[in-house]
């Protein structure tokens, strides 16, 4: 079938490409497929292949989100092998217009279109819609983002937030700089919040205590304490999400971010009860004179595991990306 109607969205990931189709003026993905990027030379292979799979010819053009930087025409794939100039790529399928944009730019440009029964509200007041949105989500990283509203739109902010200073505010924290100062030098927030990083706390929290780090992975620490199998697994991850509520709340005092903070990625999910009942409320409002503001902004969990493919299909037709 040859359907120019019809554009190409994609989130690249370190391990898996998602594909899907979107018609003229929607931003709902169908036909969506997941691909091993190891199991193809470049990104032009997986294209083929995907629309072969989907029995469409050609499409009219494409935005991918990407987890990479993304500076002029060349893309580089932080995380696998895949390495393609976009207007050489345009040129190959003639489409008449190809994004490539950063893969939290795309999430957080996904989070409007979200749809209601994929948000799971975790505390706040109902907020200010007329106010910006604070983005969020542990992963393999730390990635931040904003949304500014704008005349019927939005307009993602591209930041770097994940890499602000880890900032302690008591002495266990203060002992867990100390630690990491010591492996890493400069402690970034995104030393501890995201999957290496709730291994790095785990690990600081068993020198304290002075007993041996028996779980070596993200995975093994999380298991075991959403089971409630091991208490030093318990302790790290309930502070890891008290620490991820003060930097949500530094980041709404931040971008003035009233209209909400959406955390995306792919470990709150999966812990969704364990986190409900964590201290991340009490992080996130711990603001002194500020805590009125925090306890009116509203945080949700986004469960929507197709966001980005969302934001890329938003993407297309947002003059302002």
């Amino acid at each position: 079938m040859t359907n120019k109607l019809y554009s190409l969205v994609g989130d690249i990931g370190g391990t898996n490409a998602r594909f899907a189709l979107v018609a003229q003026g929607d931003v709902r993905p169908r036909e969506i497929e997941v691909l091993a990027c190891r199991d193809y030379e470049n990104l032009d292979c997986a294209v083929v292949d995907y629309l072969q799979r989907v029995g469409v010819e050609e499409v009219g053009q494409a935005c991918l989100a990407v987890a990479s930087p993304v500076r002029g025409t060349q893309v580089r794939m932080t995380n696998n092998h895949w390495r393609f100039d976009t207007e050489e790529v345009r040129r190959q399928f003639s489409w008449s217009a190809f994004k490539v944009i950063n893969d939290f730019t795309a999430m957080a440009l996904g989070v409007p279109h979200v749809p209601e029964a994929n948000l799971v509200h975790v505390c706040g007041g109902p907020g200010d819609p007329s106010r910006p949105r604070l983005v969020m989500g542990p992963g393999t990283g730390l990635g931040v983002s904003g949304l500014v509203p704008i005349n019927n739109g939005w307009v993602p902010l591209m930041t770097e937030g994940g890499h602000v200073d880890y900032a302690p505010t008591d002495d266990l924290e203060m002992d867990v700089l100390r630690i990491l100062r010591a492996r890493f030098g400069r402690v970034s927030v995104e030393r501890i919040l995201c999957g290496q990083g709730l291994l790095n706390l785990y690990q600081a929290h068993a020198e304290i205590r002075g007993v041996p780090a028996a779980l070596d992975s993200p995975e093994r620490i999380t298991a075991a304490a959403v089971a409630n199998e091991d208490a030093l697994a318990r302790e790290s991850l309930r502070h890891f999400c008290e620490i991820l509520g003060r930097v949500a709340g530094n980041g709404v005092l931040t971008l003035g971010s009233l209209g909400g903070v959406y955390l995306c990625g792919g470990i709150l999910p999966r812990i969704l009860e364990f986190f409900l009942e964590s201290p991340f409320r009490n992080g996130f409002e711990d603001k002194g004179r500020m805590r009125p503001l925090l306890e009116s902004t509203p945080v949700y969990v986004v469960t929507e595991p197709y966001t980005g493919l969302l934001g890329a299909a938003e993407a297309l037709s947002n003059p302002e990306v």
